[in-house]
């Protein structure tokens, strides 16, 4: 099966603003893309990139001031079944979580 995938983003910024964009399909799903995911900005601006320790394309623009209209649209392969639910998986209380996953559990500086 043929998924369409896509995004429309507006923002207003009040001057030239940098921005880091996880907007792109997962690199492990990269090989399923009939039609590939890329960054439109408009007005046109220079994008850069990079992949996180996460394995996360992430998109670096500078908005600049007023508006900018960010999307995209990509076409995947998918079986289309469900991804799979473990019923037996337990859930773990905050205080008793390593101190190596607490990092996650913060929130974005953004």
């Amino acid at each position: 099966m043929q998924i369409r995938v896509g995004y429309e983003l507006t923002y207003e910024v009040p001057q030239p603003t940098p921005m880091l964009l996880t907007v792109n399909i997962h690199h492990s799903r990269v090989a399923d893309l009939v039609v590939p995911d890329h960054l439109i900005t408009v007005p046109a601006v220079p994008v850069t990139g990079y992949r996180d320790s996460f394995g996360n394309w992430i998109s670096r623009i500078v908005a600049p001031e007023g508006s900018i209209h960010l999307s995209s649209q990509a076409v995947v392969n998918d079986s289309g079944q469900p991804d799979p639910v473990r019923l037996d998986a337990a859930q773990s209380e905050v205080q008793d979580l390593p101190e190596e996953t607490l990092l996650f559990l913060l929130g974005s500086r953004y």
